[in-house]
Formats: structure tokens, C-alpha cells, sequence
């Protein structure tokens, strides 16, 4: 089972050192003060990453949880709440807004291409008076990104708090919390950042925390409750007990980011990204976006008569390796290459463009040349630009 090449939007690549990490025996979080203090400081690390003053925490339970959680404590009964929709996990908040009785509208846009900001504004100057809005950084199953630093301060201009779904983005697209006045922003420890699964990370603003507070109602639920985290440092608790292992294995990971510098973590991913997409272009395949593009996934067409699951059986029969098509309407007609975290990484990208390459052939499709002689192409003028 784990001997598979695996190059997926999630989860991705775990280094060695996050790996030996984690295997280390570990003290007890409930009583062990000093584990206190290196929680905090893993959620300092973060908060540089993501650049905020707001209180940073490290939540128990894959990245979904902390969509829900952010929901679960900002809606009430009856609460109006815009969710934008450009995309199946954009459109998807909306089942966590419902479950919690809140009222949904929706703005929604071209699947292809990232929300029109101009658009938007015209329908917020008639229609502005909601709770909150969800958004969607980068969606998943398209690679569309939102531009986070044009929808937030719209939204906060009308009062709207904002809760971000950065889950597939945050690490591998710049993101800056306070700078573009983002209320809750959510992250998980399996993408980007490239620790093992299981780990949401949530940022939450003072205005959201007051709305929290001055709700009418009580939040339901204990474990999806945001403000039960308000004063764990003060009081050396915490709401349950903490996965120690994995958050060691988070603040390697965390370390592995920083030492590469975080801004030569984003180059690293834009200039892959951006070779990845013109290599599959000039080869004869169509990028299912038009514009938008992410540099932590891209969505290619696969043609009908080959169809994306075969393609990817085809791939782990013959070749071991196990790459993902998309979810709903698309599960049988995109391809996703998941460039992000440890994945970005010159040599794993190589490898696996060759075995699409070999099994795109092996099923009867003969592209314009090869795969990965115009992905080196790209990427090293990408490198010739920067020199010059």
C-alpha cells in the first residue's frame, strides 16, 4: 500500500524530518506546562507565515473541521450569510451554514475563472447585509484562485466579517491575514505546509471573536466551538487532549518553511506552477481553467475517448503511481497535478509529468513532443529571466 509514487493536491510529500519527528516519544500535553509553551510558539511560527497579530491556533481534526467549526460559532438561527461560489468546496460552505440554521445566498460566478471583483461589488452595493461570507482561496478541484486581497476589505467596507478557506493554498500562495482584514482563516497541516494529515490551523480576528461572544444563542457543540480556545494559555488547558506527535511534526514542518525563507517557498511553487501549465498547453492538452490560475494545482482536460479515470488506473497498473482526477462532474474529466509543499519540488515533478507522458501514449494519445523536455523548457527560462 505505501510503496506507491503518490503526487496528489493533498496529502502530500512528508520529509524525513517531519516523519522522525512525529516516531519521537513524547511527555503528556494535558499536564506538561512546557508542552504549553511549545504549542504556543508552534502557533507564533504560523502566524509570521501568515502574517496576522490575531490569536493562531492548531485544532485537532483535518482541515473540513475547521470549516465547520468557523461556522458552527459564527451562525445563528436565521443569519443571513453570503457564500461565493466559484467552485464545488466555494459552494460547499454552504451545508455547514444550513446545518447551523443559518440563511444562504449565494454569489456565484464562472467556475472557470476567479471571482470578478467588479461584479461582486455591484450586487454587494444591493444586497450587503449579511453576517458573514465564505470564501474559497484556492478551490481544490478546479486549482481557481481567488484574489483575497480585493474580496476581504470589499466585504469588511459593508461590515461583512469574512471566513477563508485557504486549506489548498496557504503556504504555497502568499496570504497576509491583517493586511487584507481577513476574520477567520483556515488552513490544514496536509497540503502545502506538508505534514501528515489531521491538523486544521485557524486564525480568528477580534471582530470575529465579538461576534462569537455576543451571540444571542449558544453555539452548539463543545469540539467545534472556536471560543473555548480564547484562554488556554492563561490558564495552561486545553480543551481536550492534544495530538503532541503530529504537532511536533507540524513545527518541523513549520521549521522546514522557515529555513527555506517563505518567500522563496512561494517562488518555488509559482515558477513550477507556471512551467506545469505551459508544458501541458504546448503538449496539446487544455487547462480547464481560463484564467484564475493557482500555483498549488492545475486542472487539465484528459480527452473523452481516454477519460481521466482511466488515465489514472492506468498509471498506478503500470507505473505505481497515484495521481487524482476531481471530484463530481469532473471525477472522469480533469486531471489534477497537485504541485504543493514537498510535492513542488523539481525532481518529483519530473517524474511524474514523465509517467503521464509514457501512460498518455500508452492509451493512444501522442502529444506535441515531451512532457517533460518542455516543462524544463519553461521553468529554466523562468530561471534565465531571473538571472538577467
Amino acid at each position: 500500500m505505501n510503496n506507491k509514487f503518490v503526487y496528489t493536491p493533498g496529502p502530500t510529500r512528508v520529509r524525513e524530518n517531519v516523519r522522525l519527528e512525529i516516531a519521537k516519544e513524547t511527555t503528556n500535553p494535558d499536564i506538561d506546562v512546557e508542552f504549553c509553551e511549545f504549542y504556543k510558539n508552534t502557533c507564533k511560527k504560523m502566524s509570521s507565515i501568515l502574517n496576522t497579530e490575531n490569536d493562531v491556533y492548531i485544532l485537532s481534526g483535518e482541515g473540513i473541521l475547521g470549516l465547520e467549526a468557523a461556522c458552527a460559532s459564527l451562525t445563528e438561527p436565521g443569519d443571513k450569510v453570503l457564500v461565493i461560489d466559484n467552485g464545488i468546496f466555494g459552494r460547499g460552505f454552504d451545508d455547514f451554514v444550513k446545518m447551523y440554521g443559518g440563511e444562504v445566498v449565494y454569489f456565484s460566478g464562472d467556475y472557470t475563472k476567479e471571482i470578478d471583483i467588479e461584479e461582486l461589488e455591484k450586487f454587494l452595493q444591493k444586497e450587503n447585509d449579511f453576517k458573514y461570507a465564505t470564501v474559497v482561496h484556492c478551490d481544490t478541484p478546479t486549482g481557481v484562485l481567488n484574489d483575497l486581497s480585493k474580496i476581504c476589505p470589499l466585504l469588511k467596507r459593508y461590515n461583512i466579517l469574512t471566513v477563508v478557506d485557504s486549506v489548498a493554498a496557504m503556504v504555497g500562495e502568499e496570504i497576509r491575514v491583517d493586511d487584507w482584514q481577513i476574520d477567520i482563516a483556515l488552513g490544514g497541516s496536509q497540503k502545502a505546509i506538508s505534514a501528515p494529515t489531521g491538523l486544521t490551523i485557524v486564525s480568528i480576528s477580534e471582530d470575529a471573536k465579538n461576534s462569537m461572544k455576543n451571540r444571542k444563542t449558544p453555539i452548539v457543540g463543545f469540539y467545534l466551538n472556536l471560543t473555548i480556545w480564547e484562554n488556554y494559555y492563561e490558564n495552561k488547558w486545553f480543551p481536550y487532549t492534544m495530538p503532541i506527535n503530529e504537532i511536533i511534526g507540524l513545527d518541523r514542518a513549520i521549521d522546514n518553511i522557515l529555513e527555506e525563507k517563505l518567500e522563496n517557498v512561494l517562488t518555488r511553487h509559482e515558477k513550477i506552477a507556471s512551467a506545469t501549465r505551459k508544458a501541458f498547453t504546448e503538449y496539446g492538452l487544455k487547462l480547464y481553467l481560463e484564467s484564475g490560475y493557482s500555483n498549488t494545482v492545475t486542472a487539465v482536460e484528459i480527452p473523452e475517448n481516454i477519460g481521466a479515470l482511466n488515465l489514472t488506473k492506468h498509471m498506478l497498473e503500470k507505473y505505481n503511481t497515484l495521481v487524482s482526477t476531481s471530484l463530481c462532474d469532473y471525477k472522469d474529466k480533469l486531471l489534477r497535478i497537485g504541485h504543493m509543499g514537498e510535492n513542488a519540488n523539481l525532481e518529483l515533478i519530473i517524474y511524474v509529468l514523465n509517467i503521464i507522458d509514457r501512460s498518455l501514449k500508452d492509451l493512444g494519445f501522442n502529444g506535441n513532443g515531451s512532457l517533460v523536455e518542455l516543462f524544463n523548457k519553461h521553468y529554466f527560462n523562468l530561471l534565465e529571466i531571473d538571472f538577467v
